[in-house]
């Protein structure tokens, strides 16, 4: 399949390798953004396959688990209300709040539906105008312009039935704040193709500069993040820091317009508490006040929600990439997909997933084999 098949090559893989073997001098340590990247990373091997002095950091990249607790357990009230049709990507049904989910909701009656696409929901909207739909609308700058569509399209056709309870957050925030931590170990960014093909590259070139830190824009197959990696050595070793699109084929300097200007004129940029990490500033969107009456935090104003983190989950320190996901006591033990402490362990994208799913389960991860085929 085209732009897939030829991105497993592990020829071409070997050679990408070799190169990286061959640049290295001294220790690294880079972080990939998206938790897509991680899970490629560790279903591959990839991170076993690099010199042992290449660390790779996970980052905070998986929207699904950096909604905050306040949010999933406003979902949750929002969701057991009578007349109330709750709609939400099947990834959420299962991230724990402060005592239950977005299951267990359905469980006891209330009316959660699993939908594709925003515009799902805004069907069902059309189809009960006798009960008011709401749509968990979360995610990075790749599913914000969707959102923003189906609410402008609410508008535009004049249903009053459908509101979004809105969660979005912005990359480029979250990479100046993980750069201004006083652990912050990261000397390099693979950052998220998909989000640069919304958006563009226009943000990163003053964070590489004002942190001097390469920023390459990486794809999610293995040859992939190969290239990223070894373009953020190739940076790294000259001493360099800029923006290297390592994806032309799906991303432009200049993102996609259309998407732009669909979310400047739907949402507005807001500071955004993120699981685990806590308040960043203009890291999130909002419903603008032009579209503020299809907002559900308005619409429904829960309030008297208290939040409580589990006490034996650390998701915020892998998050935060303080941690390796097995390096947590709970790990695989008290938690585990079927039975998740924290969203990183639940999400699809999550990297305690990954590990569970791909059974690094041993805080050391054993050597790769001496004759092992590296990726494909």
């Amino acid at each position: 399949m085209k732009y897939i098949d030829e991105f497993n090559d592990p020829d071409l893989a070997r050679r990408l390798l070799d190169d990286i073997h061959a640049t290295t001098t001294r220790p690294w340590a880079m972080m990939e953004v998206c938790g897509g990247q991680t899970h490629s990373i560790i279903r591959h091997g990839i991170d076993q396959l690099l010199p042992d002095s290449i660390e790779l950091i996970h980052g905070p990249g998986c929207p699904v688990c950096v909604t905050p607790l306040e949010m999933i357990d406003k979902a949750l009230a929002i969701a057991s209300l009578p007349d109330v049709i709750f709609c939400s990507f099947g990834d959420m049904l299962r991230v724990p709040g402060t005592d239950r989910d977005l299951f267990r909701v359905k469980s006891a009656g209330g009316d959660v539906r699993v939908v594709y696409s925003p515009l799902d929901a805004l069907e069902i909207a059309r189809q009960n105008p006798g009960r008011e739909v709401v749509f968990f609308g979360i995610g990075f700058e790749t599913t914000a312009p969707a959102n923003a569509m189906a609410v402008h399209q609410a508008r535009s056709l004049g249903i009053g039935n459908f509101s979004m309870l809105v969660s979005h957050v912005r990359v480029p925030p979250a990479i100046e704040a993980i750069m201004q931590s006083p652990d912050c170990r990261v000397q390099a960014f693979l950052a998220a193709g998909h989000v640069c093909s919304v958006m563009g590259t226009g943000e990163y070139p003053e964070l590489a500069e004002r942190y001097k830190v390469p920023v390459v824009v990486t794809g999610f197959e293995p040859l992939d993040i190969l290239e990223g990696v070894r373009r953020a050595v190739h940076q790294l070793e000259r001493g360099e820091h800029r923006v290297d699109n390592a994806y032309p084929r799906a991303v432009q300097e200049q993102g996609n317009p259309a998407a732009i200007s669909m979310l400047a004129e739907v949402f507005e940029v807001t500071d955004r508490a993120w699981r685990g990490i806590g308040t960043i500033p203009g890291s999130g969107w909002r419903l603008s006040p032009a579209f503020r009456a299809y907002d559900a935090e308005h619409r429904f104003r829960v309030t008297g929600v208290r939040t409580q983190e589990s006490g034996d989950c650390r998701s915020g320190d892998v998050l935060q990439g303080l941690i390796k996901p097995n390096e947590c006591a709970a790990f695989g033990t008290i938690c585990t997909p079927r039975n998740p402490l924290g969203a990183t362990m639940v999400s699809s994208e999550g990297a305690c997933a990954a590990y569970y799913l791909y059974r690094r389960l041993d805080t050391a991860p054993p050597a790769p084999p001496k004759e092992a085929t590296p990726v494909g």
